[in-house]
Protein backbone atom coordinates (compact mmCIF):
# COMPACT_ATOMS: atom_id res chain seq x y z
CA UNK A 1 0.00 0.00 0.00
CA UNK A 2 2.75 2.60 1.10
CA UNK A 3 4.90 4.23 -0.78
CA UNK A 4 8.54 2.78 -0.75
CA UNK A 5 10.23 4.73 -3.24
CA UNK A 6 13.81 5.65 -2.40
CA UNK A 7 14.45 9.35 -1.58
CA UNK A 8 17.18 11.55 -1.96
CA UNK A 9 19.65 9.86 1.14
CA UNK A 10 21.79 12.91 0.96
CA UNK A 11 19.00 15.65 0.93
CA UNK A 12 17.46 13.97 3.91
CA UNK A 13 21.05 13.15 6.16
CA UNK A 14 21.74 16.74 5.14
CA UNK A 15 18.73 18.33 7.40
CA UNK A 16 19.23 19.94 10.09
CA UNK A 17 17.14 22.15 12.19
CA UNK A 18 17.73 25.97 11.29
CA UNK A 19 18.74 26.75 15.28
CA UNK A 20 22.41 25.21 14.61
CA UNK A 21 21.79 22.27 17.05
CA UNK A 22 24.36 21.91 19.59
CA UNK A 23 27.04 19.35 19.09
CA UNK A 24 25.39 16.45 21.16
CA UNK A 25 22.33 16.78 19.18
CA UNK A 26 24.28 16.68 16.44
CA UNK A 27 25.84 13.29 16.71
CA UNK A 28 22.96 11.47 18.36
CA UNK A 29 20.89 12.67 15.13
CA UNK A 30 18.34 9.57 14.18
CA UNK A 31 16.66 11.33 11.06
CA UNK A 32 18.86 8.75 8.64
CA UNK A 33 18.52 5.47 10.76
CA UNK A 34 14.70 6.29 10.86
CA UNK A 35 14.17 7.00 7.21
CA UNK A 36 14.84 3.75 5.48
CA UNK A 37 11.48 2.38 7.85
CA UNK A 38 9.53 4.59 7.20
CA UNK A 39 6.67 5.74 4.58
CA UNK A 40 7.54 9.11 2.79
CA UNK A 41 3.96 10.44 4.16
CA UNK A 42 5.36 9.47 7.30
CA UNK A 43 9.03 11.14 7.26
CA UNK A 44 7.37 14.44 6.85
CA UNK A 45 5.87 14.97 10.40
CA UNK A 46 10.04 14.53 11.47
CA UNK A 47 10.74 17.22 8.75
CA UNK A 48 8.11 19.85 10.13
CA UNK A 49 9.40 19.49 13.39
CA UNK A 50 13.04 20.40 11.94
CA UNK A 51 11.46 23.54 10.74
CA UNK A 52 9.59 24.48 13.29
CA UNK A 53 13.00 24.27 15.53
CA UNK A 54 13.77 27.70 15.27
CA UNK A 55 10.12 29.53 13.58
CA UNK A 56 11.21 29.23 10.40
CA UNK A 57 12.15 26.90 7.68
CA UNK A 58 15.57 26.57 5.97
CA UNK A 59 16.10 26.02 2.04
CA UNK A 60 17.59 22.85 3.05
CA UNK A 61 14.69 21.39 4.87
CA UNK A 62 11.96 22.90 1.85
CA UNK A 63 14.53 20.94 -1.03
CA UNK A 64 13.92 17.90 1.15
CA UNK A 65 10.58 18.45 1.62
CA UNK A 66 10.11 18.73 -2.69
CA UNK A 67 12.48 15.95 -3.03
CA UNK A 68 10.11 13.75 -0.34
CA UNK A 69 6.80 14.38 -1.78
CA UNK A 70 7.28 14.85 -5.83
CA UNK A 71 6.98 11.96 -6.43
CA UNK A 72 3.33 11.86 -4.87
CA UNK A 73 0.00 12.95 -6.04
CA UNK A 74 0.04 16.26 -3.66
CA UNK A 75 0.65 18.42 -6.57
CA UNK A 76 -0.99 21.90 -5.30
CA UNK A 77 1.66 21.53 -1.77
CA UNK A 78 4.89 20.64 -4.05
CA UNK A 79 4.07 23.18 -7.05
CA UNK A 80 4.29 25.47 -3.65
CA UNK A 81 7.56 24.11 -2.65
CA UNK A 82 8.69 24.38 -5.87
CA UNK A 83 7.64 27.96 -6.18
CA UNK A 84 9.44 28.82 -2.47
CA UNK A 85 12.69 26.73 -3.50
CA UNK A 86 13.01 29.12 -7.19
CA UNK A 87 11.80 32.08 -5.83
CA UNK A 88 8.88 32.06 -8.04
CA UNK A 89 5.61 33.34 -8.29
CA UNK A 90 4.50 31.20 -11.51
CA UNK A 91 4.04 27.20 -11.41
CA UNK A 92 5.65 25.80 -14.36
CA UNK A 93 3.41 23.69 -17.17
CA UNK A 94 4.16 20.22 -15.40
CA UNK A 95 2.42 20.47 -12.08
CA UNK A 96 -0.48 22.28 -13.84
CA UNK A 97 -0.96 19.34 -15.96
CA UNK A 98 -0.05 16.91 -13.70
CA UNK A 99 -2.83 18.33 -11.26
CA UNK A 100 -5.18 18.01 -13.96
CA UNK A 101 -4.41 14.03 -14.64
CA UNK A 102 -4.68 14.16 -10.64
CA UNK A 103 -8.34 15.62 -10.66
CA UNK A 104 -9.22 13.14 -13.75
CA UNK A 105 -7.88 10.09 -12.05
CA UNK A 106 -10.12 11.31 -9.02
CA UNK A 107 -13.01 11.91 -10.80
CA UNK A 108 -12.91 8.04 -12.15
CA UNK A 109 -12.25 6.43 -9.38
CA UNK A 110 -15.01 8.17 -7.61
CA UNK A 111 -17.52 6.89 -10.68
CA UNK A 112 -16.01 3.53 -10.91
CA UNK A 113 -16.16 3.09 -6.60
CA UNK A 114 -19.66 5.10 -5.95
CA UNK A 115 -22.08 1.76 -6.32
CA UNK A 116 -20.00 -0.71 -4.33
CA UNK A 117 -18.87 2.63 -2.14
CA UNK A 118 -23.27 3.12 -1.41
CA UNK A 119 -23.78 -0.28 -0.98
CA UNK A 120 -21.49 -0.96 1.62
CA UNK A 121 -23.26 2.23 3.30
CA UNK A 122 -26.76 0.60 3.41
CA UNK A 123 -27.02 -1.15 6.46
CA UNK A 124 -29.99 -3.26 5.00
CA UNK A 125 -26.85 -5.09 2.97
CA UNK A 126 -24.47 -4.87 5.39
CA UNK A 127 -26.32 -6.79 7.68
CA UNK A 128 -26.54 -10.23 5.24
CA UNK A 129 -21.88 -10.32 5.20
CA UNK A 130 -20.62 -12.57 6.74
CA UNK A 131 -17.42 -13.61 8.16
CA UNK A 132 -17.05 -15.50 4.85
CA UNK A 133 -15.75 -13.56 2.07
CA UNK A 134 -16.53 -16.14 -0.39
CA UNK A 135 -20.30 -16.45 0.34
CA UNK A 136 -19.94 -12.44 0.42
CA UNK A 137 -18.65 -11.82 -2.88
CA UNK A 138 -21.09 -14.62 -4.02
CA UNK A 139 -23.89 -12.74 -2.44
CA UNK A 140 -22.65 -9.19 -3.47
CA UNK A 141 -21.92 -10.56 -7.37
CA UNK A 142 -25.38 -12.59 -7.61
CA UNK A 143 -27.78 -10.03 -5.93
CA UNK A 144 -26.10 -7.03 -7.21
CA UNK A 145 -23.79 -7.63 -10.01
CA UNK A 146 -20.52 -6.47 -7.68
CA UNK A 147 -17.10 -8.21 -9.06
CA UNK A 148 -13.72 -8.49 -7.68
CA UNK A 149 -12.86 -6.46 -10.24
CA UNK A 150 -15.06 -3.46 -8.33
CA UNK A 151 -13.63 -4.35 -4.76
CA UNK A 152 -9.82 -4.31 -6.35
CA UNK A 153 -10.92 -0.94 -7.01
CA UNK A 154 -11.82 0.49 -3.62
CA UNK A 155 -7.76 -0.82 -2.90
CA UNK A 156 -6.33 0.88 -6.17
CA UNK A 157 -8.60 4.14 -5.00
CA UNK A 158 -7.50 3.83 -1.25
CA UNK A 159 -3.87 3.96 -2.47
CA UNK A 160 -4.75 6.85 -4.86
CA UNK A 161 -6.31 8.69 -2.40
CA UNK A 162 -3.00 8.22 -0.21
CA UNK A 163 -0.92 9.74 -2.26
CA UNK A 164 -2.74 12.87 -2.68
CA UNK A 165 -2.68 13.24 1.03
CA UNK A 166 -6.43 12.62 1.80
CA UNK A 167 -5.69 10.24 4.33
CA UNK A 168 -9.16 10.24 6.00
CA UNK A 169 -10.88 8.70 2.71
CA UNK A 170 -8.17 6.73 1.75
CA UNK A 171 -8.73 4.81 5.82
CA UNK A 172 -12.26 4.38 4.71
CA UNK A 173 -11.94 2.70 1.36
CA UNK A 174 -9.22 0.66 2.62
CA UNK A 175 -11.26 -0.91 5.44
CA UNK A 176 -13.86 -1.29 2.84
CA UNK A 177 -11.70 -3.43 0.77
CA UNK A 178 -10.20 -5.19 4.29
CA UNK A 179 -13.97 -6.46 4.42
CA UNK A 180 -14.53 -8.11 1.21
CA UNK A 181 -11.44 -8.92 -0.42
CA UNK A 182 -9.77 -12.59 -0.04
CA UNK A 183 -6.67 -11.74 -1.89
CA UNK A 184 -4.05 -11.85 1.17
CA UNK A 185 -1.55 -10.14 0.07
CA UNK A 186 -3.41 -7.21 -1.05
CA UNK A 187 -5.22 -7.37 2.47
CA UNK A 188 -1.99 -7.25 3.62
CA UNK A 189 -1.25 -4.05 1.79
CA UNK A 190 -4.39 -2.44 2.68
CA UNK A 191 -3.53 -2.91 6.09
CA UNK A 192 -0.21 -1.16 6.28
CA UNK A 193 -1.89 1.69 4.45
CA UNK A 194 -4.63 2.14 7.02
CA UNK A 195 -2.32 1.82 10.04
CA UNK A 196 -0.46 4.90 7.84
CA UNK A 197 -3.56 6.83 7.44
CA UNK A 198 -4.69 6.50 10.88
CA UNK A 199 -1.26 7.91 12.14
CA UNK A 200 -0.89 10.88 10.12
CA UNK A 201 -5.01 11.79 11.16
CA UNK A 202 -3.64 10.91 14.80
CA UNK A 203 -6.52 8.29 15.52
CA UNK A 204 -4.58 6.58 18.32
CA UNK A 205 -7.23 4.17 19.91
CA UNK A 206 -7.98 3.00 16.02
CA UNK A 207 -3.81 2.95 15.39
CA UNK A 208 -3.65 0.47 18.33
CA UNK A 209 -5.93 -2.19 16.67
CA UNK A 210 -4.20 -1.48 13.62
CA UNK A 211 -0.86 -2.57 15.25
CA UNK A 212 -2.64 -5.51 16.88
CA UNK A 213 -3.74 -6.53 13.19
CA UNK A 214 -0.27 -5.58 11.39
CA UNK A 215 1.24 -7.85 14.28
CA UNK A 216 -0.54 -10.80 13.62
CA UNK A 217 -0.23 -10.89 10.36
CA UNK A 218 3.46 -10.98 10.53
CA UNK A 219 3.51 -13.44 13.59
CA UNK A 220 0.73 -16.10 11.01
CA UNK A 221 1.15 -15.12 7.63
CA UNK A 222 5.19 -14.83 7.53
CA UNK A 223 5.91 -17.89 10.04
CA UNK A 224 7.82 -20.01 7.68
CA UNK A 225 10.12 -16.81 6.57
CA UNK A 226 12.02 -15.51 9.40
CA UNK A 227 14.08 -12.73 7.22
CA UNK A 228 10.34 -11.06 6.35
CA UNK A 229 9.38 -11.61 9.57
CA UNK A 230 12.28 -9.46 10.90
CA UNK A 231 11.93 -7.03 8.22
CA UNK A 232 8.63 -6.36 8.87
CA UNK A 233 9.35 -6.41 12.42
CA UNK A 234 11.46 -3.91 11.92
CA UNK A 235 8.80 -1.71 9.88
CA UNK A 236 6.43 -2.06 12.66
CA UNK A 237 8.67 -1.06 15.31
CA UNK A 238 9.50 2.68 13.46
CA UNK A 239 5.86 3.02 12.75
CA UNK A 240 4.60 2.37 16.70
CA UNK A 241 6.84 5.18 17.81
CA UNK A 242 4.22 7.90 16.61
CA UNK A 243 1.60 6.47 19.32
CA UNK A 244 4.47 5.62 21.77
CA UNK A 245 5.14 8.78 22.56
CA UNK A 246 1.73 10.56 21.67
CA UNK A 247 -0.70 8.43 23.16
CA UNK A 248 -1.01 7.86 27.15
CA UNK A 249 -2.91 4.65 27.02
CA UNK A 250 -0.31 3.28 24.05
CA UNK A 251 2.81 3.33 26.41
CA UNK A 252 2.74 0.41 28.27
CA UNK A 253 1.28 -2.02 25.50
CA UNK A 254 3.88 -0.81 23.61
CA UNK A 255 6.70 -1.19 25.92
CA UNK A 256 5.46 -4.99 26.45
CA UNK A 257 5.44 -5.36 22.80
CA UNK A 258 9.18 -4.02 22.35
CA UNK A 259 10.38 -6.26 25.35
CA UNK A 260 8.70 -9.60 23.96
CA UNK A 261 11.84 -11.76 22.85
CA UNK A 262 10.38 -11.71 19.14
CA UNK A 263 10.59 -7.70 19.01
CA UNK A 264 13.76 -7.32 21.37
CA UNK A 265 15.51 -9.85 18.99
CA UNK A 266 14.66 -7.63 16.07
CA UNK A 267 15.73 -4.54 18.29
CA UNK A 268 19.14 -6.31 18.79
CA UNK A 269 19.36 -7.43 15.51
CA UNK A 270 18.22 -4.60 13.18
CA UNK A 271 17.54 -1.57 15.01
CA UNK A 272 19.43 -0.92 17.89
CA UNK A 273 19.15 2.77 17.91
CA UNK A 274 15.21 1.89 18.91
CA UNK A 275 17.06 1.50 22.62
CA UNK A 276 16.90 5.17 22.82
CA UNK A 277 13.13 5.52 23.00
CA UNK A 278 12.75 2.07 24.82
CA UNK A 279 15.14 3.37 27.65
CA UNK A 280 12.94 6.92 27.72
CA UNK A 281 9.67 4.64 27.93
CA UNK A 282 10.77 2.68 31.01
CA UNK A 283 12.73 5.57 32.57
CA UNK A 284 9.88 7.80 32.49
CA UNK A 285 7.11 4.94 33.31
CA UNK A 286 8.61 4.84 36.92
CA UNK A 287 5.89 7.85 37.70
CA UNK A 288 3.13 6.39 35.43
CA UNK A 289 2.99 3.20 36.68
CA UNK A 290 1.65 1.49 40.26
CA UNK A 291 3.29 -1.77 39.46
CA UNK A 292 6.30 -1.09 41.03
CA UNK A 293 7.31 -4.73 40.61
CA UNK A 294 6.84 -4.54 36.19
CA UNK A 295 8.77 -1.48 36.77
CA UNK A 296 11.71 -3.41 38.41
CA UNK A 297 11.60 -5.80 35.49
CA UNK A 298 11.14 -3.83 33.24
CA UNK A 299 14.63 -1.54 34.14
CA UNK A 300 16.32 -4.86 35.17
CA UNK A 301 15.69 -6.12 31.11
CA UNK A 302 16.98 -2.01 30.16
CA UNK A 303 20.06 -2.41 31.87
CA UNK A 304 20.67 -6.01 30.66
CA UNK A 305 19.94 -5.03 26.99
CA UNK A 306 22.00 -1.66 27.09
CA UNK A 307 24.83 -3.63 28.46
CA UNK A 308 24.98 -6.10 25.69
CA UNK A 309 24.68 -3.48 22.78
CA UNK A 310 27.15 -1.09 24.17
CA UNK A 311 29.32 -2.00 21.45
CA UNK A 312 26.76 -1.96 18.45
CA UNK A 313 25.00 1.10 19.61
CA UNK A 314 25.02 3.88 22.64
CA UNK A 315 24.00 7.69 23.12
CA UNK A 316 23.63 9.85 25.91
CA UNK A 317 20.53 8.15 27.26
CA UNK A 318 21.84 4.27 27.24
CA UNK A 319 25.20 5.99 28.44
CA UNK A 320 23.21 7.11 31.02
CA UNK A 321 21.62 3.98 32.13
CA UNK A 322 25.36 2.27 31.82
CA UNK A 323 26.78 4.87 34.01
CA UNK A 324 24.16 4.57 36.80
CA UNK A 325 23.53 0.98 36.79
CA UNK A 326 26.06 -0.99 35.64
CA UNK A 327 29.01 1.87 36.16
CA UNK A 328 27.41 3.28 39.61
CA UNK A 329 29.45 6.40 38.64
CA UNK A 330 27.05 8.98 39.91
CA UNK A 331 29.82 11.98 37.78
CA UNK A 332 29.11 10.12 34.68
CA UNK A 333 25.37 9.53 35.08
CA UNK A 334 25.25 13.32 36.08
CA UNK A 335 27.37 14.51 33.05
CA UNK A 336 25.07 11.76 30.62
CA UNK A 337 22.32 13.15 32.41
CA UNK A 338 22.56 16.68 30.57
CA UNK A 339 23.43 15.56 27.72
CA UNK A 340 20.58 13.01 27.42
CA UNK A 341 17.98 16.42 27.85
CA UNK A 342 19.52 18.09 25.17
CA UNK A 343 19.19 14.85 22.44
CA UNK A 344 15.70 14.34 23.69
CA UNK A 345 14.47 18.22 22.92
CA UNK A 346 15.78 17.79 19.53
CA UNK A 347 14.66 14.16 18.75
CA UNK A 348 10.43 14.62 16.87
CA UNK A 349 9.69 11.44 19.08
CA UNK A 350 10.95 12.50 22.83
CA UNK A 351 10.68 16.23 22.28
CA UNK A 352 7.55 16.23 24.46
CA UNK A 353 9.31 14.19 27.11
CA UNK A 354 12.67 15.30 28.17
CA UNK A 355 10.93 17.15 31.32
CA UNK A 356 9.29 14.00 32.96
CA UNK A 357 12.54 11.82 31.82
CA UNK A 358 14.66 14.13 33.87
CA UNK A 359 12.48 14.18 36.78
CA UNK A 360 12.04 10.46 36.60
CA UNK A 361 16.37 9.74 35.70
CA UNK A 362 17.36 12.00 38.96
CA UNK A 363 14.48 10.13 41.11
CA UNK A 364 16.75 6.94 39.85
CA UNK A 365 20.29 8.68 40.78
CA UNK A 366 18.98 9.66 44.38
CA UNK A 367 17.39 6.52 45.19
CA UNK A 368 20.67 4.79 44.22
CA UNK A 369 23.15 7.30 45.79
CA UNK A 370 20.98 6.99 49.34
CA UNK A 371 20.93 3.20 48.74
CA UNK A 372 25.07 2.67 48.86
CA UNK A 373 25.21 5.74 51.56
CA UNK A 374 24.78 6.19 55.27
CA UNK A 375 25.54 9.82 55.60
CA UNK A 376 24.61 12.24 52.65
CA UNK A 377 25.66 15.04 52.14
CA UNK A 378 22.58 17.95 51.01
CA UNK A 379 24.94 19.76 49.17
CA UNK A 380 27.20 16.96 47.48
CA UNK A 381 23.78 14.72 46.23
CA UNK A 382 21.80 18.29 44.74
CA UNK A 383 25.08 18.89 42.90
CA UNK A 384 25.01 15.14 41.24
CA UNK A 385 21.37 15.82 40.50
CA UNK A 386 22.00 19.45 38.87
CA UNK A 387 20.04 21.21 41.43
CA UNK A 388 21.07 24.49 43.53
CA UNK A 389 21.46 23.36 47.59
CA UNK A 390 17.81 24.38 48.53
CA UNK A 391 15.93 22.66 45.45
CA UNK A 392 17.72 19.52 46.63
CA UNK A 393 16.91 19.76 50.13
CA UNK A 394 12.97 19.80 48.99
CA UNK A 395 14.00 17.37 46.81
CA UNK A 396 15.34 14.86 49.23
CA UNK A 397 12.28 15.40 51.79
CA UNK A 398 9.96 14.45 48.92
CA UNK A 399 11.75 11.63 47.63
CA UNK A 400 11.95 10.32 51.28
CA UNK A 401 8.89 11.19 51.86
CA UNK A 402 7.12 9.21 48.06
CA UNK A 403 9.49 6.25 48.71
CA UNK A 404 9.27 5.72 52.64
CA UNK A 405 13.23 5.68 53.07
CA UNK A 406 14.26 5.21 56.56
CA UNK A 407 16.22 8.91 57.01
CA UNK A 408 16.60 11.92 58.65
CA UNK A 409 17.09 15.23 57.98
CA UNK A 410 19.88 17.36 59.96
CA UNK A 411 19.50 20.50 58.95
CA UNK A 412 22.39 21.79 61.03
CA UNK A 413 25.30 19.74 59.15
CA UNK A 414 23.29 19.84 56.15
CA UNK A 415 22.95 16.02 55.85
CA UNK A 416 20.86 13.03 55.70
CA UNK A 417 21.16 9.98 57.71
CA UNK A 418 20.25 6.71 55.92
CA UNK A 419 18.69 3.73 58.28
CA UNK A 420 20.08 0.58 56.53
CA UNK A 421 18.43 -2.03 58.93
CA UNK A 422 20.92 -5.68 58.73
CA UNK A 423 18.39 -8.34 57.52
CA UNK A 424 18.79 -11.95 58.56
CA UNK A 425 21.63 -14.03 56.94
CA UNK A 426 19.31 -16.55 55.76
CA UNK A 427 16.98 -13.47 54.54
CA UNK A 428 20.06 -12.02 52.61
CA UNK A 429 21.04 -15.67 51.29
CA UNK A 430 17.64 -17.18 50.51
CA UNK A 431 16.51 -13.48 48.98
CA UNK A 432 19.62 -13.76 46.67
CA UNK A 433 18.95 -17.25 45.57
CA UNK A 434 15.50 -16.53 44.57
CA UNK A 435 16.04 -13.48 42.95
CA UNK A 436 18.04 -14.88 40.75
CA UNK A 437 15.01 -17.35 39.70
CA UNK A 438 17.07 -20.49 39.69
CA UNK A 439 17.13 -21.47 43.73
CA UNK A 440 19.26 -24.58 44.00
CA UNK A 441 17.10 -27.60 46.15
CA UNK A 442 20.30 -28.22 47.97
CA UNK A 443 20.78 -24.97 48.66
CA UNK A 444 17.83 -24.54 50.16
CA UNK A 445 18.12 -27.86 52.35
CA UNK A 446 21.44 -26.81 53.86
CA UNK A 447 19.50 -22.99 55.11
CA UNK A 448 16.67 -25.40 56.46
CA UNK A 449 19.40 -27.73 57.85
CA UNK A 450 21.42 -24.78 59.44
CA UNK A 451 18.31 -22.80 60.59
CA UNK A 452 17.31 -26.52 62.62
CA UNK A 453 20.89 -27.13 63.71
CA UNK A 454 20.48 -23.47 65.93
CA UNK A 455 17.43 -24.10 67.34
CA UNK A 456 18.69 -27.39 68.69
CA UNK A 457 21.99 -26.09 69.82
CA UNK A 458 19.86 -23.17 71.47
CA UNK A 459 17.56 -26.32 73.41
CA UNK A 460 21.09 -28.03 74.25
CA UNK A 461 22.31 -25.05 75.72
CA UNK A 462 19.50 -24.47 77.85
CA UNK A 463 19.22 -28.08 79.04
CA UNK A 464 23.19 -28.19 80.20
CA UNK A 465 22.51 -24.94 81.95
CA UNK A 466 19.67 -26.70 84.51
Amino acid sequence: MTDNTPVSAEALSSAKPPAAPTEVTQENDLLPKLIPHLDRHLIFPLLEFLSNQDGEEGDEITKTKYELLKQTNMTDYVASLWRELNDSEETPEEFVQKREEVLQRLSLFTEETSKIDELLSDDSVVSNLRSDKVANLKFLETNYEITIQNIDMLHDYGRFQYSCGSYANAAHLLDQFRILSTDNDKVTSATWGKLACDILTTQWDVVMEEINKVKESIDTKLFNNPLAQLQHRTWLIHWSLFPFFNHEAARDTLTDLYFSPAFINTIQTNCPWILRYLAAAVITNRSRTRNTGQYQKQLKDLVRIVRQEGYEYHDPVTDFIKALCIDFDFEAAQSKLAEADEVLKGDFFLSASSDAFVEAARHLISESYCKIHQKIDIGDLSRRLGLEADEGEKWIVNLIRDTRMDGKLDYQEGTVLMNHPANSVYQQVGGTSLTAGRPSLIFLQVIERTKGSFFRTSVLSAAVAK
